[in-house]
């Protein structure tokens, strides 16, 4: 994709009213619509048009959202899927992004919000797909994959192994919300997917070091019954 081409998003979604109304908003902004009524013709058109985005119902006619994206994410990691659901439990978002979902939002949806989110999304994709050297920065935070070095508040942080490695994976889905489950995983091991208790302690001794007030996060943010979000801006 070339700056003076469009992003093309992928709409896969049966209510007329709101793709009516994505039309409108997203081809107005500039944007390329591929739209979708079921999930068997947003798995086609995924695999077909290689979209910049795909954003994603989950209550659609044929099959449930959730297997759609999970159709997606056999074939590719890197489309980010946004997914657009009245389904606005704590349960239902989890299922989401556990299945391979960038980012929730749920119905009824402001357009602001919405362009946001897919902004969000956009840069992660573009970050991950770079070949930059791998350092991470956002306000007075830098985070130095390459030499495992951690800066906040213009002095170097010192983290246990536990702590370096959270960080790293927050880091890797800066923007996006990550499960508790997936934090889990990805950091403990897959014995450790329930251990939420965990999570929360070495969470809070994170903020201790690198936020400016620990009770007020600027940068790792609670997503609550979720997981948790490092912010890219």
């Amino acid at each position: 994709m070339t700056e003076s081409a469009p992003v093309t998003v992928l709409l896969i979604e049966d209510e007329a009213e709101i793709r009516r109304f994505l039309r409108a908003s997203l081809k107005s902004r500039g944007f390329k619509l591929i739209e979708a009524v079921t999930g068997e013709e947003g798995l086609r058109l995924a695999s077909s048009h290689q979209p910049d985005l795909i954003i994603l119902d989950l209550g659609l006619p044929d099959m449930d959202g959730l297997a759609v994206a999970q159709g997606i994410r056999e074939w590719t990691s890197t489309i980010p899927i946004l997914i657009l659901s009245a389904r606005g439990q704590e349960r239902d978002k989890v299922a989401g992004l556990d299945a391979g979902a960038d980012d929730y939002v749920t119905k009824p949806f402001g357009i602001g919000e919405l362009l946001a989110r897919m902004r969000v999304a956009l840069r992660h994709a573009a970050r991950a797909g770079s070949q930059e050297e791998p350092v991470f920065e956002v306000g007075d935070l830098r985070v130095d994959l390459g030499r495992r070095r951690v800066l906040a508040h213009g002095e170097e942080i010192h983290l246990t192994p536990i702590e370096y490695k959270l960080l790293a994976t927050l880091v890797r889905y800066a923007g996006k919300v990550v499960t508790h489950r997936q934090l889990l995983r990805e950091v403990w091991g897959p014995a450790y997917e329930h251990q939420t208790h965990y999570l929360r302690v070495f969470m809070q001794q994170l903020r201790n070091k690198i936020e400016a007030v620990p009770a007020q996060p600027r940068y790792l943010r609670t997503e609550p019954g979720v997981g948790y979000r490092l912010m890219d801006e």
